[in-house]
């Protein structure tokens, strides 16, 4: 059995995490991962970076920004990879920004569903685009996508 290399090239990167070789390089100059150059002036990996490229590929599902993200790696000893207890860790760090979001999207859901048949925009009931119907007293239709003084649908 062979002993696998502990340097990798980009192409082989791209091909065991299926990053895009264009984002290895966005994400190496944010700081999130990192190459050492041969003499060559080619990239080479080392294997931990497919852990660590696994970590923010996560991460970022569950929507948090490349800057949380970076933040979080900064947080890890010697710049380490992180572990599952270092995911749990961080990840109870980032529960009450998920719970927010979700509380967010769930009532813009509401919103959006009450209102998707007006057309008009100015129903009394209208909290996303008319709160308390400040638009209504302009008369009936789409008031603020027809000129002013046009009224009407």
């Amino acid at each position: 059995m062979s002993k696998l290399p502990t340097q990798l090239t980009i192409g082989q990167v791209v091909e065991r995490s299926g990053v895009p070789h264009t984002a290895l390089r966005f994400y190496e100059e944010r700081g999130l991962i990192s190459s050492e150059r041969t003499s060559g002036n080619q990239r080479r990996y080392s294997r931990a970076v497919l852990r660590r490229l696994a970590f923010i590929r996560a991460a970022q599902r569950v929507g948090l920004s490349l800057e949380d993200i970076r933040a979080a790696l900064a947080t890890l000893p010697d710049n380490r990879n992180p572990t599952r207890s270092d995911w749990a860790r961080l990840s109870k760090r980032w529960q009450a920004e998920l719970d927010a979001r979700i509380d967010a999207l769930t009532r813009l859901r509401t919103r959006l569903t009450s209102c998707i048949g007006c057309g008009c925009l100015s129903l009394s009931v209208c909290a996303l685009q008319n709160p308390d119907d400040q638009y209504g007293q302009r008369g009936p239709g789409a008031s603020l996508l027809t000129p002013a003084g046009e009224g009407g649908c």
